[in-house]
């Protein structure tokens, strides 16, 4: 995929992920991108929770690209900057 910036143009890979947010006995919200060891945050919202779930997998792909370290094997399929798109799983209390 490019995006044309009023100045460049610069390619982003695209990554789907599977994210799973759970709610915390304190109110606030677990996710976790099972795909990427290491890859969970906690937000007071889920919209907190998604906003640094994508952050933190940004982070975590980048680094191993940029370390040379192998991302799993769904992941590693290219190496054009990371753009993150995540699917959603909401637990709740029944």
């Amino acid at each position: 995929m490019r995006i044309i910036d009023s100045s460049e143009v610069i390619e982003v890979k695209q990554y789907l992920l599977r994210v799973e947010v759970e709610p915390l006995e304190d109110g606030r919200y677990f996710a976790i991108c099972p795909d990427l060891k290491g890859c969970h945050v906690e937000g007071d919202t889920i919209a907190d929770a998604l906003d640094y779930i994508e952050d933190a997998a940004r982070i975590i792909i980048e680094l191993c690209r940029e370390k040379n370290l192998p991302l799993p094997r769904e992941l590693d399929s290219g190496s054009e900057a990371p753009l993150i798109r995540a699917e959603l799983v909401v637990k709740v209390e029944a």
